[in-house]
């Protein structure tokens, strides 16, 4: 079976092809993208109605591209997948009319995916796909969330931000600092010369015997300790990007462990655009390390929103019986849309 995914919920359009045979796990065959970053960065954050009429030049190019990479044709497609949700409402919505008229000229099913379960699977596609159950940390965008993961479709969340995401956090911050859009990416390779003890952050909610999570107020403190600096604020502004990640990562590796402790498991899955970050990565290898957990990541390729992701969640919600593909091409889009409450 050939599984045709469409990812076009912010600022990047992904496009890949995902082959499932018998009861191995899918594999990815090929997969294109392309960022916005640069069209972006002119306004300091993503322009909704920008990444819109972006997505509807790049979508049928990157189409082709796959399909060339994969040595396929479009007839040899069984199922079209798209990102149903969450996401910008605009962008979500050519993906997903793109994915079912392509479905209908083809008169092949089409199944509308949920992003965030995009990349909860996507470390199936690594060298080191995880086993279930496991506890996964999402961290991706606008999204923190701790959840239990028993199987494909069968999630229970434990724990979310309450206010800004971690991600959200290392932008707001970045933006602070005067290192632009995106800034998440900027912080952290400026933060690789400073000194994260230079300056004392807080870590919120670290002790508050739950498992929820709030960056909003890590932001304000990092605001006014730039306000503090003043003039000497660019001098510094490593050893306050360093301070600022340290915060964020303590918090995450912290309340990733306490998952685990309550949850019982030792296995964790960690998945999302934060994903990627080496600090995060380095801190939670070495806390698991010692406690004889095991940690999977996607490749670091498939840690930004992409194709492959859509793709591979559709085949493996198949696989397992959790939810058939249709042919029906009226479709909708939810840009809120709770994981937990996906089909």
């Amino acid at each position: 079976m050939l599984v045709l995914g469409f990812e076009s919920s912010c600022d990047e359009t992904g496009v890949a092809l995902v082959e499932w045979a018998g009861g191995a796990l899918p594999r990815l065959l090929a997969h294109a993208l392309h960022s916005q970053v640069r069209m972006h960065a002119d306004y300091g954050g993503v322009v909704p109605e920008l990444a819109s009429r972006d997505h509807i030049r790049r979508v049928l190019p990157l189409t082709e591209a796959v399909l060339a990479q994969a040595g396929r044709t479009l007839g040899a497609v069984d199922v079209v997948a798209y990102t149903r949700g969450p996401g910008l409402a605009g962008a979500l919505l050519v993906g997903a009319g793109v994915a079912c008229a392509l479905a209908a000229a083809l008169e092949r099913p089409v199944l509308g995916v949920h992003h965030l379960e995009g990349h909860l699977l996507s470390p199936f596609m690594g060298a080191d796909p995880p086993a279930f159950p496991f506890v996964v940390l999402l961290v991706s965008g606008g999204h923190t969330q701790l959840m239990r993961v028993d199987g494909v479709g069968r999630y229970a969340m434990l724990g979310e931000t309450i206010d800004d995401a971690a991600g959200e956090a290392f932008d707001k911050s970045a933006k602070l600092l005067g290192l632009g859009y995106p800034g998440g990416p900027a912080l952290a390779r400026l933060a690789e010369q400073g000194d994260a003890k230079a300056f004392t952050l807080p870590r919120p909610l670290l002790h508050s015997g739950d498992l929820d999570f709030s960056f909003a107020g890590l932001k304000t403190a990092v605001l006014t300790q730039a306000k503090k600096l003043g003039e000497q604020l660019p001098a510094r502004a490593a050893d306050l990007a360093a301070a600022t990640q340290a915060a964020i990562v303590e918090v995450l590796v912290r309340k990733s462990l306490a998952a685990l402790e309550q949850s019982g498991l030792r296995r964790l899955v960690v998945a999302g655009g934060v994903g990627a970050n080496r600090a995060l990565r380095a801190q939670l290898d070495a806390a698991c390390a010692r406690r004889g957990v095991r940690v999977h990541y996607p490749e670091l390729e498939l840690c930004t929103d992409n194709g492959a992701m859509i793709a591979m969640a559709a085949a493996m919600r198949i696989q397992a019986g959790v939810q058939q593909a249709e042919r029906r091409y009226a479709f909708d889009v939810r840009p809120r849309w709770p994981l937990d409450a996906s089909p």
